[in-house]
């Protein structure tokens, strides 16, 4: 299988399994990880969903066999148009979605790691947008970056082609965390084990609502919030929260 899933205690990884060809997001491939994505998503045990892949390229964005002139303009209109679903999925999912990275993320495959919500990655991985420099330029992977890092920063990368470190990528807000690569699993079920400790509707509502309003002006944002404050308190697991708080107890989420 080009995507291997399993799932415990919350927790489901997704594992990019095409190492051989440096699991290019082919048009199997995205195939493949949205159906594992979207594998039972409404189930109240799963709570957390890790991105990961096999062998020393995390991804290396869109497969180049598949854009070449033999094919015609419909298959890659194809091509784009499931990586775009793909992409903006991962947003729209109600569990957050952490990418697990350790080694290399290039164009599409960066752009994967700009589209989770949560990226850890181990100080040997790398970020890049090289399609530039073979005359293919990422403007696909440009909209992820360019709403992850200040835009000066994304267009560097687009314009040269050139890598960010692991570090850099931190610094510049790629990624969340940079850990040694013996920590990189420790560290990525340590985030995702607290997650499975809150409410999986509480975090539904707050996902959704994150995303909805940080493309909105600020007097947008607030009122979409404000209103958003409002129902959470009418959710079951809003008011178990308080009234556990209230009574110094452990809340017993109901999901």
């Amino acid at each position: 299988p080009l995507t291997e899933r399993r799932q415990a205690g919350g927790v489901r990884t997704i594992v990019l399994n095409n190492p051989r060809r440096r699991n290019a997001l082919s048009l199997p491939m995205l195939q493949s990880l949205r159906r594992d994505l979207l594998h039972d998503v409404k189930s109240r045990e799963l709570r957390v969903i890790v991105i990961a892949a096999e062998g020393p390229v995390f991804c290396s964005g869109h497969d180049l066999k598949e854009l070449s002139s033999e094919d015609d303009v419909k298959h890659h209109s194809q091509v784009f148009e499931l990586c775009a679903e793909v992409m903006t999925l991962i947003q729209k999912l109600p569990v957050p979605v952490i990418a697990k990275v350790n080694g290399l993320a290039t164009a599409a495959g960066c752009q994967l790691v700009a589209s989770c919500d949560i990226a850890v990655a181990s100080e040997k991985s790398q970020f890049a947008t090289p399609g530039v420099n073979i005359g293919l330029f990422c403007s696909t992977p440009a909209v992820a970056l360019g709403r992850s890092l200040p835009r000066k920063v994304a267009l560097e990368m687009l314009f040269t082609g050139e890598p960010l470190s692991a570090h850099e990528a931190l610094m510049h807000g790629l990624v969340s965390k940079v850990v040694p690569e013996d920590k990189l699993e420790e560290e990525t079920m340590k985030i995702s084990q607290k997650i499975c400790e809150s409410s999986k509707s509480v975090l539904a509502l707050g996902k959704a609502t994150f995303y909805r309003q940080i493309t909105q002006d600020l007097d947008t944002a607030y009122k979409i919030t404000t209103k958003v404050m409002v129902d959470n308190l009418t959710l079951r697991d809003g008011q178990e929260g308080i009234e556990a708080f209230v009574q110094k107890r452990k809340p017993v989420w109901s999901h």
